[in-house]
């Protein structure tokens, strides 16, 4: 059965989420947006492209950063409204030059950088 993009459930701003995950140690590494057409460019050229918010554009992971995701395994939830990503990530994924955008915990109440 082949896949069509426009069976994933989107939000009204035709949005999914997309969790970025290593292909081989298993850490998340970020949250980002889709569109139909990002999942359409990621599946068809390898290079992972999300949909940004706050630009109103497509944006490839690692276009200026040079901290690419080359898509290795994608992946639907039960639902069809969240996308996993496996990705092989060259450098950080984070923005903030961390490898991971997950690095403030919450415990007893209490935010903690990790």
């Amino acid at each position: 059965m082949s896949f069509d993009p426009a069976t994933l459930v989107y939000d009204d701003q035709g949005l999914i989420p997309a969790i970025a995950q290593d292909h081989k140690s298993g850490a998340v590494l970020m949250m980002a947006w889709m569109n139909a057409e990002a999942v359409s460019k990621t599946l068809n050229t390898g290079r992972v492209t999300y949909w940004s918010r706050s630009r109103q554009s497509f944006w490839i992971k690692g276009e200026t950063s040079g901290h690419t995701q080359e898509l290795i395994d994608f992946r639907l939830d039960c639902d069809r409204d969240c996308l996993l990503l496996q990705v092989k990530q060259i450098g950080p994924a984070c923005h903030t030059g961390r490898d991971v955008c997950f690095f403030t915990a919450v415990r007893d109440e209490v935010e903690i950088e990790l």
